[in-house]
């Protein structure tokens, strides 16, 4: 960890050990307690594996959009 010149810390996360909260939880020991029942490691494995980063991504931000287009157009309505 290293300071600024005022005296903050400022934490240093090394690239190769940023992980995913999924890429955490998987590892852990009995860690498939965690889950739903029904679910398993492998279904959300290939749930995961399905789509790339970026392609779920741009799904989410696709999906944030129509949101909150619906939203603003019942603002428009109610206003």
């Amino acid at each position: 960890m290293g300071s600024t010149t005022k005296g903050k810390v400022k934490k240093r996360y090394p690239y190769e050990e940023m992980k995913t909260p999924y890429d955490k939880l998987k590892p852990l020991p009995e860690a498939d307690t965690f889950l739903k029942p029904g679910i398993t490691f492998d279904q959300l494995d290939a749930i995961a594996l399905a789509i790339s980063d970026n392609e779920a991504a741009k799904q989410m931000n696709e999906a944030k959009h129509k949101l909150f287009k619906t939203i603003f157009e019942q603002g428009r309505k109610v206003g």
